[in-house]
């Protein structure tokens, strides 16, 4: 089974490789946090080389002038649309957290590297609180906006959301809360769960997130339902006591974690995440830039559950 280098792009943060009508398009975030690129190829491994063209930056001022995080490009009926986080301050709140919101950019044109992209505004949940990393899937004949977001009574950092959307930049209804950190291993440095991902393989809908500070501590857990469970009920989702893939002292792979999925040409899935080849990180880890992007096969066990092993090491 082929390997990738690794590691695959040197300093993107939160990647998120879509495969769409036989091409990969690449978005993650930059270590300026200050702008969204665009990457596509052919091939998964042309990504490597691909030409970053800048689609969006930042403005001067406003509730999208600072600190842009984790983005994902999305093709929606027709038209692209890019989720990501952002904040009017890098100055912390009164609980000592950023002060990110949720926003979406809509492209019309066929060529989401080319065209034209609208900022259609910030994308409204219950919660006026620090809100991050959407995802976006369809299940169930609907489709459904994931996030991370800070429950006002609630301690810690973020919980993970669901919730139907009515267009790809409104959600509809009342939002459910799939998970929150409880366990040790989501709970270290800070109380995190965030950076959801989908994947369906089988009878089951499977949720990646991370856990934990952005150091060494940074893990991913896992959730997951029966597929024709009603997703929007708490109690029939499934969570892992244990981290699925979390640093290798030994490969010298520290804090693996926010992940996406992505697919071969031949159908195979593919984890996509970022992780450091070192620990010792100077000051805050949010503005060390050296969270490569990297690749590793999605290997299935006799039960349809994934084993994502643990982070190979660099070859590069």
């Amino acid at each position: 089974m082929q390997t990738w280098p690794n590691p695959f792009i040197e300093q993107r943060a939160d990647p998120y490789i879509l495969h769409h009508e036989g091409q990969y398009f690449f978005i993650a975030s930059v270590p300026q946090y200050d702008r969204l690129e665009i990457r596509r190829a052919d091939s998964l491994e042309g990504l490597r080389s691909a030409e970053e063209v800048v689609v969006w930056r930042k403005p001067e001022t406003g509730p999208m002038s600072q600190l842009i995080w984790a983005p994902e490009l999305h093709h929606i009926d027709g038209k692209w649309y890019i989720y990501f986080a952002a904040t009017h301050t890098q100055v912390l709140d009164k609980l000592g957290m950023f002060q990110h919101r949720m926003f979406a950019l809509e492209c019309n044109d066929r060529d989401p590297l080319t065209g034209i992209w609208l900022e259609k505004g910030q994308i409204k949940t219950p919660f006026d609180t620090f809100a991050l990393d959407a995802t976006t899937f369809v299940h169930q004949g609907k489709r459904w906006y994931l996030w991370a977001q800070k429950a006002p009574d609630i301690a810690g950092n973020s919980n993970l959301y669901l919730c139907e959307m009515e267009n790809p930049w409104t959600l509809k209804g009342e939002p459910v809360m799939l998970s929150q950190p409880e366990y040790d291993w989501e709970c270290r440095g800070f109380r995190v769960n965030e950076g959801p991902a989908v994947l369906v393989h089988d009878d089951k809908l499977f949720i990646s997130y991370s856990a934990s500070a952005t150091d060494e501590n940074y893990c991913m857990g896992l959730l997951w339902i029966d597929i024709k469970a009603d997703p929007q009920n708490p109690e029939n989702w499934h969570k892992s006591p244990r981290p699925v893939f979390a640093t290798s002292y030994g490969n010298r792979q520290y804090g693996p974690g926010h992940n996406s999925f992505t697919k071969t040409p031949e159908g195979e899935d593919v984890l996509v995440y970022h992780a450091r080849n070192y620990a010792e990180i100077e000051g805050d880890p949010l503005y060390d830039p050296n969270r490569h992007t990297r690749l590793k096969w999605v290997r299935w066990d006799e039960n349809g559950m994934p084993d994502f092993g643990i982070p190979p090491a660099d070859t590069l």
